[in-house]
């Protein structure tokens, strides 16, 4: 099924054009002007996957995991991503970057 998404969401981005954009990217840009990064908590459960939360999204909460950090890190990306109704092909433009070392932090760059 995710190879289905993708190839949706592609398709939607050559259909509407380089120049569109969903509203979802300006919301994103919107959320984080006024409300700054959105922080994730770790757990690391028994079978040694790693769960996420969303700490302090006020627009609901995120929970997502991954096997490893890359896969936490791109799951993560994915998760905002939906929240805000924006393809995962736009991902690139949305421009969403970790920050911090010690807390787990996205914001745009």
């Amino acid at each position: 099924m995710a190879h289905i998404k993708k190839v949706k969401d592609w398709t939607i981005k050559l259909l509407l054009g380089k120049s569109s954009v969903p509203s979802g990217l300006f919301e994103l840009s919107e959320y984080f002007r006024h409300n700054g990064p959105i922080r994730f908590s770790q757990q690391i459960q028994k079978d040694g996957t790693i769960l996420v939360k969303s700490e302090n999204l006020r627009i609901g909460k995120i929970t997502t995991s991954g096997k490893n950090a890359k896969e936490v890190d791109q799951n993560i990306k994915d998760a905002i991503l939906t929240a805000f109704s924006i393809p995962s092909s736009y991902r690139t433009e949305a421009q969403l970057v970790k920050q911090g070392t010690e807390d787990t932090c996205y914001a745009l760059a």
